[in-house]
C-alpha cells in the first residue's frame, strides 16, 4: 500500500503536494483493512503531509507493528506545522536527525526499509552517506535502507557500494516500463519497489477525457515531473494507451487496476507494487489482485502485442511529441 495520499494536505511554495483533503479516520480503517487482507508492505514518507502521514500510519499500526513492514524516506525538509516543504539536507546528521523523527511519528522502535528520497542526487553525495545508513542498521533502528531513483546509474552504485542495501524505489507499470532499472535489480539482488503501479489513478478506469482533477490535488495542479495529468485532467495520450490495453487486462474477470497490478508480478517475480489507497474499498479492490496473482504468459503477450500497436501508431498521430516520454521523469513523488 502506498500512503501519500494519506498523508492529506502539504505544498511547497503555495503548490500542493499533496492528493486533496483526507478523512484520517477512513485511512486508519484502509490501512488495517489492508493487514487482514494480507497487505505487509506499507510505503511512506517522513514530506508526506508534512510528517502528518507517518503519524496516521503508525496509528494505524499500532498493536499489529509485527504485522507490517514499513517503508519511508528522508531527504526533504519541511515545516511540520505549517505543512510546507522547505528543501534538502543531504548531511549525515540530518539523516540520523530525520530517523529519529519518524521513528517518533510511526510510534515503532524500527523502520524496515529506509530509502533515499532525492532521486537525482549525484552518486559521490549518496555514497556519502552509506557509513552513516550501516550505522543506522548497526544501531537497530533501520532493519534495510533503499534509494528511490528512477535513475539507472544510482541504482547501480547503491547495489554495488550498499551492504545492507536491499531495494530501489522506481515508477513501474503497464504504461511505463523500466528494463533498466529491472536489470539493475536483477544484477545486484534488489527488491524493485515498484512506484505509481497505476498511473496515478489512471490505470483505476475512473478517469475519461472530460475528468478535472481539483486545484488542491497535485495531480490538477500539473507540477514538470507529473507525466499522467497536464492542467488539471489526463493526458490524452496515457488515456489512449489505458484504453488500449485494458481488454487484455481484463479478459480473465480483473478490474483495470487488478490487471494492472497482475501486469507488474508478470513482468518481473521482484517486483513489489505498491498502489495508493485512501478508502477501505479501493484497499480491497487492490488487494483483490493477491488472489489472481501474475497475469498468465498468454495475457502478458497480448498487452504487449497492443502496447507495440499503439507505440507504432504514435509515429503517426498527434500523440507523437509525447511518445517516447523522457527515459527518466523528474520525479517528486
Amino acid at each position: 500500500m502506498g500512503c501519500w495520499a494519506i498523508g492529506g494536505p502539504w505544498a511547497e511554495a503555495g503548490r500542493p503536494l499533496g492528493w486533496g483533503p483526507v478523512d484520517d479516520e477512513e485511512s486508519v480503517r484502509a490501512v488495517r483493512r489492508a493487514l487482514d487482507l494480507g497487505v505487509t508492505l506499507f510505503d511512506t514518507a517522513d514530506t508526506y503531509g508534512a510528517g502528518h502521514g507517518e503519524r496516521v500510519l503508525g496509528r494505524a499500526l499500532a498493536g499489529r507493528r509485527d504485522e507490517a513492514v514499513i517503508a519511508t524516506k528522508w531527504g526533504y525538509t519541511f515545516d511540520e506545522d505549517a505543512r510546507q516543504a522547505t528543501g534538502e539536507d543531504t548531511s549525515p546528521a540530518y539523516l540520523r536527525r530525520a530517523v529519529v523523527a519518524s521513528l517518533r511519528r510511526l510510534g515503532t522502535d524500527r523502520i524496515d526499509l529506509y530509502q533515499l528520497h532525492l532521486g537525482d542526487l549525484p552518486v559521490p553525495r549518496a555514497e556519502a552517506l552509506l557509513g552513516a545508513c550501516e550505522e543506522l542498521v548497526a544501531d537497530g533502528l533501520v532493519r534495510a535502507y533503499g534509494w528511490s531513483t528512477d535513475r539507472p546509474d544510482r541504482a547501480a552504485a547503491l547495489g554495488r557500494r550498499g551492504s545492507s542495501a536491499t531495494a530501489v524505489q522506481h515508477g513501474l507499470s503497464v504504461l511505463r516500463d523500466a528494463p533498466e532499472l529491472l536489470a539493475v535489480c536483477e544484477k545486484y539482488d534488489l527488491a524493485s519497489v515498484a512506484r505509481g503501479p497505476l498511473g496515478m489513478g489512471l490505470l483505476t478506469g475512473k478517469y475519461a477525457a472530460g475528468s478535472t482533477l481539483p486545484r488542491d490535488d497535485v495531480r490538477g495542479t500539473g507540477p514538470t515531473w507529473l507525466e499522467w495529468f497536464r492542467g488539471g485532467r489526463p493526458a490524452p495520450e496515457w488515456l489512449r494507451r489505458v484504453a488500449a490495453v485494458r481488454g487484455a487486462l481484463t479478459a480473465d474477470g480483473r478490474t483495470p487496476a487488478q490487471g494492472a497490478l497482475g501486469w507488474i508480478w508478470a513482468r518481473s517475480g521482484r517486483t513489489v507494487p505498491i498502489p495508493g489507497c485512501r478508502t477501505v474499498a479501493q484497499v480491497e479492490e487492490n488487494a483483490g489482485a493477491l488472489r489472481l496473482g501474475p497475469l498468465s504468459p498468454d495475457q502478458f503477450a497480448e498487452v504487449e502485442r497492443r502496447l507495440a500497436a499503439v507505440r507504432s501508431a504514435a509515429l503517426r498521430d498527434a500523440d507523437r511529441p509525447f511518445w517516447p516520454m523522457p527515459s527518466v521523469p523528474t520525479a517528486r513523488p
